[in-house]
C-alpha cells in the first residue's frame, strides 16, 4: 500500500513558542502551514522567564501578548552582587513603557504563552497543528522537501516547499541536514528551581539578583505573578542525584526564602552553553531558534531571540513563495540574524564568566574591580539591544532599529500593528503613488492619520517625507518615498538593499 501525502508550503517541526509563532506569521501572510509536535499536551511548567518589549510586540502581531502580560510582571532592577552582598553592577529598566508600547522587560509564564499561541492557530483555516506527531526523517530537493511524519495512525508523507526545523536544542533536523553546530566556549551544569508561592504571595522580590558566590553561584528571579526561580550552579563533582533531593533543595533555598513558604513546582539540571548552527539555510531547510541556537540564561534573550528568527524569516519566506521576492532573500536570514544572536550570547558569556566564577582567589579580584567605582556608578540603564547588522538602507540614524509603535488618530484608535498585519508599511507625509508597494501586499498609511504623543514617529521621520518598515517592524529606511520603494525593490529583487 503506497504512503498518504499530503502537501503545504511550509512544513515547521517543532510547535513550541518559536513555531507556533512562525506558523501564526505564514498563515496571516496567506501561507499553507503542516506544524508536527511530538508531545501532545503544552509543557505545562516554565522554561522560558523574560521576554523583553520588542519580543512582546511581535508576539502581538502572532496573537500571544494579551495572556501573557495578564500573567506576568515587570523587574524593578537587575543587580549582580557579590557573596558579601556588595553590588557589582546592577541595571534599571526605565520607567513607563519602550517606544513599541510594551514593557521594557516582563517576567512571564511560558506555558501561558504556549497556550495562547495554540488558541490562535486554531483559528487560523491555512494551519494544520498535528500534535503527538513527528517528523522521522526527510528528503530535500532543488525544488522542495519530501518528510516522512511519523503518528498514532502511522507514517505519512509531506510534501513541502521548505522544511522549517523549529525543533530545540537537539534538532533532528538539524542532524539530518548535517548542519554542524560552533560552540561559543561556555558549559556550566545548573540546577534550575522552580516555585510557586504559598498563601497568595505574589512575590518575594522586584529585583533579578546574580549571588556571585564561588560557593555556589546563584540565580534569584521573580517570574509570574506567584512564582519564583532559583538556579544553583553545581559545584565540581556533584551529580543529579546529589542535588534533586527536598532535603538538598530546601537548604539552597533557606538563605533566600523560607523553605515551606514555597511550593517546588519543578527541579532539574541543565547545562548552560553557547553554540550557534553554523548555517540557518541549507536549500530548502532552515533552522529557527534553539535549532538554530543556544545562550545561556543571563541576559534573558533566548526565546526572545527565537521569535526574532520567526518575525525575520516569516515574512521572507512568504514573499518567495508568493513570487514577491526571489529565493536568494532567504539567504538574508542568517545573515541579518546570526550577528544580533552572537553579540548578545557574547554579552551572556560576559554575565556568565562573571557570576560562575568559582575560584576564589579570581572571584576577590574580581570583586576589587568591580566595587573601585562609587556604588550608584555601578548601577546603569537596563542596557538596549542593537538593531540589524544588514537588511536596510544606510545612512539614516535609525534605519535597522526597532520602529516605534504610534497608535491610530480619531475614530479608528487602535495599534497600527493591528491595522498593517505582518505587511511591509510605508509611512508618509501624503501624495505618494504606491500602487505596486500595495499590490505585494504592503500597507500605506499618512502619518497625519498617527497619533504620536511621545514624539517617537516624528524623531524618527525629522524632516523626510517618508519611512519604510520592514514585516519584522525594524526600520528599513527613511527618505524620499520613491526612493525607499526602489530600494525596496532591489532588495527583494537582490538581496542588496542600497538606495
Amino acid at each position: 500500500m503506497s504512503m498518504r501525502v499530503e502537501t503545504t508550503d511550509v512544513l515547521i517541526a517543532g510547535l513550541g513558542p518559536v513555531g507556533a509563532a512562525l506558523a501564526v506569521y505564514l498563515a496571516r501572510m496567506g501561507v499553507s502551514v503542516i506544524a508536527v509536535e511530538r508531545d501532545t499536551e503544552v509543557y505545562p511548567m516554565p522554561r522560558a522567564a523574560h521576554l523583553d518589549h520588542e519580543t512582546m510586540r511581535l508576539l502581538h502581531l502572532a496573537g500571544g501578548a494579551d495572556a501573557v502580560l495578564a500573567a506576568s510582571q515587570p523587574l524593578s532592577t537587575y543587580e549582580f552582587r557579590a557573596a558579601d552582598g556588595a553590588l557589582l553592577m546592577g541595571f534599571r529598566p526605565p520607567a513607563g513603557n519602550a517606544p513599541t508600547g510594551f514593557p521594557v522587560s516582563s517576567m512571564f509564564h511560558q506555558p501561558t504563552l504556549e497556550l495562547a499561541l495554540r488558541a490562535r492557530l486554531a483559528t487560523l483555516d491555512l494551519v494544520s497543528a498535528r500534535v503527538g506527531h513527528a517528523l522521522s526523517g526527510f528528503e530535500a530537493g532543488e525544488s522542495g522537501v519530501r518528510a516522512e511524519i511519523a503518528g498514532p495512525d502511522g507514517a505519512h508523507a509531506v510534501e513541502a516547499s521548505f522544511l522549517v526545523g523549529c525543533d530545540g536544542g537537539g534538532s533532528l533536523v538539524r542532524k539530518l541536514a548535517g548542519i554542524a553546530l560552533d560552540d561559543m566556549g561556555f558549559d556550566e551544569p545548573w540546577l534550575v528551581i522552580d516555585t510557586r508561592l504559598k498563601n497568595g504571595a505574589v512575590r518575594l522580590s522586584t529585583s533579578g539578583l546574580q549571588y556571585c558566590d564561588p560557593q555556589r553561584p546563584v540565580t534569584s528571579m521573580p517570574m509570574a505573578p506567584g512564582r519564583h526561580r532559583w538556579e544553583f550552579m553545581m559545584r565540581p563533582g556533584e551529580t543529579a542525584e546529589d542535588v534533586l533531593s527536598d532535603e538538598f533543595i530546601d537548604e539552597l533555598i533557606a538563605p533566600f526564602a523560607d523553605p515551606a513558604s514555597v511550593e517546588v513546582e519543578r527541579r532539574a539540571v541543565y547545562r548552560f552553553h553557547a553554540v550557534r548552527a553554523r548555517e540557518w539555510r541549507k536549500g530548502r531547510v532552515l533552522l529557527a531558534g534553539d535549532a538554530a541556537h543556544q545562550m545561556p540564561p543571563f541576559m534573558g534573550q533566548g526565546l526572545c531571540s527565537g521569535v526574532r528568527d520567526a518575525a525575520n524569516l516569516s515574512w521572507k519566506l512568504a514573499a518567495v513563495l508568493k513570487g514577491h521576492a526571489e529565493p536568494a532573500l532567504l539567504d538574508t536570514y542568517q545573515a541579518e540574524r546570526s550577528p544580533h544572536v552572537q553579540a548578545i550570547t557574547e554579552a551572556a558569556v560576559f554575565m556568565g564568566r562573571v557570576v560562575c566564577t568559582q575560584n576564589e582567589g579570581e572571584a576577590a579580584s574580581r570583586d576589587r574591580d568591580m566595587t573601585s567605582k562609587p556604588e550608584a556608578e555601578r548601577f546603569g540603564a537596563m542596557p538596549g539591544l542593537a538593531g540589524l547588522p544588514s537588511g536596510f538602507i544606510a545612512g539614516h540614524e535609525s534605519a535597522g532599529s526597532v520602529f516605534p509603535e504610534p497608535w491610530m488618530a480619531g475614530a479608528s484608535r487602535g495599534r497600527l500593528d493591528d491595522a498593517a498585519g505582518l505587511a511591509p508599511l510605508l509611512v508618509t507625509r501624503g501624495g505618494v503613488l504606491a500602487a505596486g508597494f500595495a499590490a505585494r501586499g504592503g500597507h500605506v498609511v499618512e502619518a497625519s492619520r498617527l497619533a504620536d504623543a511621545e514624539g517617537h514617529l516624528a524623531r524618527l521621520m525629522g524632516d523626510a517625507d517618508a519611512v519604510l518598515v520592514r514585516p519584522d517592524r525594524h526600520v528599513f529606511g527613511v527618505g524620499d518615498a520613491e526612493a525607499l520603494l526602489a530600494a525596496w525593490d532591489a532588495y527583494l529583487a537582490s538581496n542588496s538593499p542600497s538606495a
